[in-house]
């Protein structure tokens, strides 16, 4: 079976497409899947029953992967299984999806998330390797330099990130890997979108639990907050 949180997702989305009442359409859900063995492998684990599912499992829509990678879910589904890629390891599937489809670095990562969701891979918030991660993203009406260097600069960081952190890499201006104080890893990415707009993605990885992600996430959208205040008196 799903996990509880992901049974309630499957199952609005086929009430607001059947218009059945949550018990009616929670029958229907729990029918059609059956229990999962903790040894099964993905291929013997059920697919999801409808388009609307699976957008919900990936944790994004269908209009907004097909916007941004040109395919719908159920076609990523059908071309990532064409490779086996429900037996890879994630990194494998990103370089499948950027090399193979031409789909941009961040787009890669998204597709690959979400196919594995879909194929009961990993939970929401969850990696491969059994931790969490917490991710948030925001734009911003600043040049990506500005941006970048409003992480890499200590002093600027010090206005808006109140925890001593450690940079590890650094590429100008596209991404960094940040130590965190409690040994958790921080990676995050630049992208223009424009001379004077840009965003920021930011993926708080090797966390122990999802209430952890769930606190780290809420932490982040603050952050960025605040960073987007101190971007605004620079």
């Amino acid at each position: 079976m799903p996990s509880n949180k992901d049974l309630k997702r499957l199952v609005r989305a086929r009430m607001r497409k059947t218009g059945e009442a949550y018990t009616a359409a929670r029958a229907q859900i729990v029918k059609k899947t059956p229990r999962r063995s903790p040894n099964a492998t993905p291929a013997a684990r059920p697919a999801a029953i409808a388009a609307g599912d699976v957008a919900s499992l990936a944790g994004m829509s269908d209009a907004a992967v097909k916007q941004h990678t040109g395919c719908t879910w159920d076609r990523w589904v059908r071309a990532l299984d064409h490779h086996g890629a429900a037996a890879m390891p994630h990194r494998d599937i990103v370089t499948l999806v950027s090399t193979k489809y031409k789909v941009p670095d961040w787009w890669s990562q998204m597709v690959t998330v979400g196919y594995e969701r879909i194929k009961w891979l990993r939970a929401r918030g969850q990696r491969r390797d059994g931790s969490y991660e917490a991710t948030k993203s925001r734009t911003f009406a600043v040049p990506v330099e500005t941006l970048f260097d409003a992480w890499a600069d200590s002093r600027r960081r010090k206005a808006w990130l109140d925890e001593r952190v450690t940079i590890r890499t650094a590429t100008a201006p596209k991404s960094m890997r940040i130590g965190w104080s409690d040994g958790s890893i921080i990676a995050v990415g630049f992208y223009a979108k424009g001379a004077s707009k840009s965003s920021v993605a930011v993926q708080h990885a090797k966390l122990p639990d999802r209430d952890t992600a769930e606190r780290l996430k809420h932490y982040w959208s603050e952050r960025l907050d605040a960073l987007g205040d101190s971007l605004s008196t620079t």
